[in-house]
């Protein structure tokens, strides 16, 4: 299993970008997760109905099955949020995890960067960046492929992405 991160200010397209990658990734017969980090409170859960109850009345962990998908929510109750390779630890084996967000983990990551959001660049100052994808040129000895060339930002990401072990082992040595 390797893994590879997404890193951008909000609204430079990451999600986008990667709902885009995602389906070309799967025509070469990959299978494919991601872990996408919110920085506010967000819900999976419809407010009413027997999940989101069982929740509020304060489960730990309320695991939702059905025929066609199953969800696992674990409420942190005031717990510190969990670093990402406690969260990797629980993502069923696959050939490619993108990690969405979590910029300030020890990851190899591709930078997502959108000009009109009038935001600096992350890449100079995060050693963590290996590759970016733009629309807007840039001066940099790193990889870079337009946000709309979809094979090679997949391109990029496969040949950027690193084990699952070596993502561990560098999450632990910093830290």
């Amino acid at each position: 299993m390797k893994v590879i991160g997404l890193a951008g200010w909000s609204g430079a397209g990451k999600t986008t970008l990667l709902t885009r990658v995602i389906p070309y990734l799967l025509k070469d017969g990959l299978r494919v997760s991601v872990i996408k980090h919110a920085h506010h409170a967000f819900d999976v859960d419809v407010p009413g109905k027997d999940s989101w109850k069982h929740r509020e009345a304060g489960a730990a962990e309320v695991l939702v099955s059905s025929t066609q998908r199953w969800a696992l929510m674990h409420e942190l109750r005031g717990a510190a949020e969990p670093r990402l390779p406690e969260l990797l630890a629980k993502m069923s084996r696959v050939d490619l995890v993108v990690v969405e967000g979590f910029k300030r983990e020890p990851l190899r990551k591709i930078e997502v960067f959108r000009a009109a959001n009038g935001k600096p660049f992350l890449f100079p100052h995060d050693p963590d960046i290996v590759g970016i994808a733009t629309d807007t040129p840039v001066e940099t000895a790193l990889p870079t492929a337009h946000l709309d060339e979809i094979e090679a930002v997949a391109a990029m990401m496969l040949k950027s992405a690193i084990s699952l072990e070596d993502v561990l082992a560098k999450c632990e040595a910093e830290g």
